[in-house]
């Protein structure tokens, strides 16, 4: 185990210098517009950029370098694609009941609306024009509208959350990135996949299953030959305990490049180098003649300037990626295979160009590329960068998309959460285990805090401040406590008060988003019925989960130890709001589904007296608890 007391030695504060950071933080409401997806026209005159927080399209001249226009939008954008004409843009708005707007560039208006799932995003055109799919990210399926009849006439189940969509250049298939794993965490292999669906017959025909410890997908993007396709995202050594972080011995930052041709996994690269993680990669664009990649590292605020031709020479030699087929593939055998790409901290040594953004332009999300230059957007800082590809480290530009607000204790909170600087050498962030605004990334974690070798599942950080005491075992008794703890061991350094104050703040900021199990906003008649069972003293559910918070705040022997637990171990009563969110169940992550944790995973009624009820009070029981 590498010394801690190391760490604290080399560790300093990062943000002393940074132009957000001001002496006095405001209390107001800032007009944050964060910048998070960018398309540009076909002349490549016109960059559009979607404000995900100033509800509002910018649309940028190219040749100035100057915001042209600001389009309102009905919600959060987030998402843009443009007809093939340049003529239409469709804007994904965010919500329960999410809005794709259509944009008339000539006049810079919203011509019309069409009604999609709970938080669209990640729109795609077909190539005809004539289809427009659309990800629906919390109800697990991808919308299709036929832009002739304006009207949604389909809706495609994947796997979880997907968050990013490209089509094939014949428009047979579109890729779907599904954002964290589906499964059981307790397993040998736990990974996210990218969903194949066949457009013409409208569903999934494959999944492309990436790496173990595989999630946190971003962005993923089709080379404009039709080639290949890369997808970002995170790879968890969650088979480790978690007690070092160099050589992304927790998190390595990686792509996963699929093969078109033979619609496959290629191999997966790692951004990292040997003594510097590249944290959080995040968006992917190609030039146009696919020789050259750019990807974005929202926590580490760098992007990568790849040879992609240069990569795939290197690449012939190696063989594909171990797939998982028909079963997980051994965990021992993915993590010794010499030859997978994946593991090889060295591999894009002269194959790729590492530049680091301006010191005052945070948290690059999106990127696209005009001819040799790539335009990255920064959620913190409102900015756009105009990065030459061609030449080696050159002079950076930077366009700002408006006035800078003043920085408020939750907006820095916002941005120390996601910022790798404050983790030694860069491998991690706090939202690389906890994705999603602080959510869950699906695994199971040995974290040396309750000993080793009894690993526990990722918890949500939504009403953490409110619901102490923290963690699993309620190890520690306030989430402040948690959070200060943390920066020492799982980022390993030392911070001023002023970085955990601020994350107390974001993560205190945090409010639930609607289920999708609503009906406009209201309980089913399903869940109704559930809800009466949840209250009555047959079922007792509501005895250690009260309302509002649905926790008691007390910890439990519910029957629910593993053969890696203590017999003394009792276990933290989780708050049930946003359950519909938090799979898997149990401090194992051992369970899949609430139908499951209610039938085969509460031993003597233990976790509520569910033995009695019939199959029909079961399913409304779980539709009330999904519903929180």
């Amino acid at each position: 185990m590498t010394s801690f007391l190391r760490f604290c030695t080399v560790a300093k504060p990062v943000l002393a210098a940074s132009l957000l950071v001001v002496a006095a933080v405001s209390s107001a409401q800032p007009a944050w517009l964060s910048p998070s997806a960018l398309v540009a026209s076909p002349d490549g005159a016109t960059l559009y950029v979607a404000c995900a927080t100033g509800n509002r399209v910018v649309v940028l001249d190219i040749a100035s370098h100057k915001v042209a226009l600001s389009i309102e939008m009905p919600a959060d954008p987030t998402g843009l694609c443009l007809s093939a004409d340049g003529a239409r843009l469709f804007v994904t708005c965010a919500a329960p009941e999410s809005r794709v707007c259509v944009v008339e560039t000539a006049r810079g208006r919203i011509a019309e609306e069409l009604p999609a799932g709970h938080t669209a995003m990640a729109p795609v055109l077909s190539p005809d024009g004539k289809w427009l799919f659309v990800c629906n990210r919390f109800d697990n399926d991808v919308s299709v509208f036929d832009l002739t009849a304006k009207k949604e006439v389909r809706r495609i189940p994947v796997k979880r959350e997907p968050v990013a969509a490209a089509i094939t250049t014949d428009g047979r298939r579109l890729l779907v990135a599904n954002h964290l794993p589906a499964g059981r965490a307790d397993a040998e292999y736990v990974a996210a996949s990218v969903c194949v669906i066949d457009t013409e017959r409208g569903r999934v025909v494959d999944n492309l299953w990436l790496p173990n410890g595989s999630g946190a997908l971003k962005d993923l993007r089709i080379s404009p030959d039709g080639k290949f396709a890369v997808v970002t995202h995170l790879i968890g050594r969650f088979w480790r305990p978690a007690t070092q972080i160099e050589r992304g011995g927790m998190n390595a930052n990686a792509m996963t490049i699929l093969a078109l041709d033979r619609m496959a996994v290629l191999n997966t690269v790692l951004f990292d180098d040997w003594d510097r993680g590249a944290a959080n990669p995040w968006g992917a664009a190609w030039s146009a003649d696919s020789r050259t990649l750019v990807v974005t590292h929202a926590g580490t605020h760098e992007v990568s300037v790849i040879d992609f031709p240069a990569l795939l020479a290197r690449l012939v030699d190696m063989p594909p990626t171990p797939l998982r087929v028909n079963a997980p593939y051994a965990i021992g055998a993915a993590a010794r295979a010499p030859t997978d790409a994946s593991g090889d901290l060295s591999f894009l040594g002269g194959l790729r160009d590492r530049r680091r953004l301006p010191v005052d332009n945070l948290g690059p999300r999106a990127v696209v590329v005009i001819g040799r230059r790539g335009y990255v957007a920064n959620y913190f800082s409102d900015t756009l960068n105009v990065i030459e590809l061609d030449r080696l480290q050159p002079k950076v530009e930077t366009i700002p998309l408006g006035p800078r607000p003043r920085m408020t204790a939750v907006r820095l909170g916002e941005l120390y959460f996601h910022d790798a600087r404050i983790c030694y050498q860069g491998w991690q962030s706090c939202s690389s285990c906890h994705p999603g605004d602080a959510r869950v990334d699906g695994l199971n974690w040995d974290l040396p805090n309750d000993g080793l070798g009894n690993p526990k599942n990722t918890k949500s950080l939504l009403f953490a401040h409110k619901t102490p005491p923290v963690m699993s075992l309620g190890e520690r008794q306030t989430a402040e406590a948690a959070v200060r703890i943390g920066i020492q061991h799982i980022l390993f350094t030392v911070q001023p008060e002023k970085v955990a104050g601020a994350m107390d703040e974001y993560l205190k900021s945090r409010k639930p988003i609607p289920s999708p199990h609503l009906v406009n906003g209201k309980l089913s008649a399903s869940a109704q019925r559930g809800e009466k069972l949840f209250h009555s003293a047959e079922v007792g559910c509501a005895q250690c989960h009260p309302p509002p918070l649905f926790t008691d705040l007390h910890t439990h022997d519910v029957g629910t130890r593993n053969a890696h637990d203590r017999e003394t171990d009792r276990f933290d009563t989780p708050t049930l709001v946003e359950l519909w969110r938090t799979a898997p169940y149990l401090h194992d992550g051992s369970v899949t589904t609430v139908s499951d944790l209610l039938v085969f995973a509460n031993k003597n009624d233990q976790h509520g007296k569910t033995s009695h009820l019939t199959a029909d009070e079961i399913l409304d029981l779980c539709e009330y608890l999904l519903s929180l």
